[in-house]
């Protein structure tokens, strides 16, 4: 059986970010692109069900600029993925979740993959839309986010848990499929240095951006664009209040808020 990992690159947390001269997009020079979070997840669960399950293999598949897409990938290599996959995004085209999830179509369309797993939403737009709209596009299932997924030999199917409130429910889960994972039951694998090494000279497989324009082509023109991006306002820093009491405290603050702050009438 061969898994696919959605993976995609993201800018590193502690990245300081800033808008590009057009003031529309990320100014990408400087920024450390590294795996997005949830994604991360995904690769740990496709990699528990490769230990699991005999004659498995996994594969990483992202979209995006080859540089940064492909730093993802082989850090994916070197956490235990067998095989990579770069899907190059064409100059101009939006960053959006339907081009997305069609240019990952091209990618997944060439090959006989049983389940599809990826991060139930990137760090950078929080939309979570790219595996319903894969799904859709491959016609097979989408069963939402999961918390953790076990392979059921007996039936040749997933057993997936899945967070709701108050609890967890058990969700039968017939292949194909894709899955989005929310985290991984245990903490994700550490890659080893030996592995990251190797995964610097590791073969990936590229599918260039003349390739993947006509796949985006159809979904292009509803594609959303962004306007503006801006980073939220300088914090002012934070004002002690004195006080030797628990009411002259919330007296002292209600007071700040109308006359300072002018919150209150």
């Amino acid at each position: 059986m061969e898994i696919a990992v959605l993976v995609k690159p993201v800018p590193d947390a502690e990245t300081r970010l800033r808008p590009d001269a057009g003031g529309s997009g990320l100014d990408p020079e400087g920024v450390k692109w590294v795996l997005a979070g949830y994604d991360e997840s995904a690769v740990e669960q496709a990699l528990l069900l490769k230990e699991s399950i005999p004659g498995t293999s996994v594969r990483a598949i992202s979209y995006g600029p080859l540089a940064r897409a492909e730093e993802v990938l082989r850090f994916a290599i070197a956490l235990g993925c067998d095989a990579a996959t770069s899907v190059e995004q064409p100059a101009g085209a939006p960053d959006d979740p339907l081009v997305t999830a069609a240019a990952l179509h091209l990618a997944l369309s060439k090959r006989a993959v049983a389940l599809v797993l990826c991060g139930k939403q990137a760090g950078d737009d929080e939309t979570g839309l790219v595996g319903p709209a894969l799904a859709e596009m491959l016609g097979i299932a989408e069963y939402g986010v999961a918390v953790n997924v076990r392979w059921d030999a007996a039936s040749s199917a997933l057993t997936l848990q899945q967070s709701v409130e108050g609890g967890l429910v058990r969700v039968r889960a017939s292949l194909p499929a894709v899955v989005a994972l929310q985290q991984a039951w245990n903490d994700p694998r550490t890659a080893k240095l030996p592995n990251i090494l190797k995964s610097r000279k590791a073969a990936i497989e590229r599918m260039p951006a003349s390739e993947v324009s006509s796949a985006i082509a159809t979904v292009q023109a509803l594609a959303a664009r962004r306007l503006a991006f801006r980073l939220p306002p300088p914090r002012t820093g934070a004002k002690m209040i004195e006080y030797k009491s628990p009411e002259e405290a919330a007296e002292r603050l209600v007071r700040i808020l109308r006359e300072e702050a002018k919150v209150f009438p």
